[in-house]
């Protein structure tokens, strides 16, 4: 049997923000249906990752493929229309400010579809509904919430929309256990509930062991030698618990010692 052409694709992708290379020579696959996350320490390129995969950045060498075509062959309005394929779950929930719960969740549809009011307003009520928010929710301002509702919220906007991959930006970051596990246990179920595609960037590695089948450890440029790969790490949630990498150990398992050694040394 011939395997399934990848959904996302880096070819060699390389990125740079002035003289600042934050990515080097990345290559991976991702294929349709799959739930993968993407771990690594701060400023190593998981979010400006996740931005190259929809196309809010583009790569200073290399390729990004998105349903077998590269992004580079698509212009401007074709590229609107492929973001529309994909729900972005932002790192601080990025909610408009001065709008209401209501009409942020609704901020898509608006934009992108020609449905009535009424409908548009029943798909708010049911998405709001399955991140668990009550229907009084939908008067309130960003300002009103907690941090917990906020994510929800945030999810379900992204969910609106229907889309066919969810881009998850450090879904858990700065929640408490409880509202951690709530979160995780959404990212389960949207997954389950459709035929979605999932990667999740986070440093939770709670939420990596509860929510994919896959991970890919990215590491930073300036620790690596010349010729070394910056992908560290490719398969299962299990095998990064148990990994012989102890550059991948150490991270897992949130162990500072060599770490600290070397900053004493400095």
């Amino acid at each position: 049997m011939v395997a399934a052409e990848p959904l996302i694709e880096f070819r060699h992708v390389s990125r740079r923000f002035g003289t600042q290379e934050i990515l080097r020579d990345v290559s991976f696959q991702i294929r349709r249906g799959e739930s993968v996350a993407i771990i690594g320490e701060s400023g190593c390129g998981n979010s400006v990752t996740l931005k190259l995969m929809i196309a809010l950045l583009a790569p200073s060498e290399g390729d990004v493929f998105f349903d077998g075509r590269n992004h580079r062959e698509r212009n401007e309005k074709e590229l609107t229309r492929e973001r529309l394929r994909f729900g972005y779950v932002f790192q601080q929930a990025a909610l408009f400010d001065s709008m209401s719960v209501e009409d942020n969740v609704a901020f898509g549809l608006r934009q992108n579809s020609r449905m009535t009011d009424q409908e548009i307003h029943t798909i708010v009520r049911d998405r709001l509904h399955e991140v668990g928010l009550p229907p009084t929710v939908c008067r309130k301002k960003p300002a009103e919430l907690s941090g917990g509702m906020k994510k929800r919220v945030g999810l379900a906007r992204a969910l609106a929309i229907s889309p066919e991959i969810m881009l998850y930006d450090e879904p858990t970051t700065g929640l408490d256990p409880i509202m951690t596990d709530v979160i995780n246990e959404l990212i389960v179920q949207v997954r389950d509930r459709r035929p979605i595609t999932s990667i999740v960037v986070t440093h939770d590695m709670v939420t990596v062991g509860r929510t994919v089948d896959r991970v890919v450890m990215l590491y930073p440029l300036p620790r690596l030698e010349p010729d070394e790969p910056q992908i560290i790490f490719d398969g299962t949630p299990a095998e990064v618990f148990s990994a012989a990498d102890k550059r991948v150990y150490q991270f897992v398992h949130g162990q500072a010692g060599e770490r600290l050694l070397e900053m004493a040394m400095k």
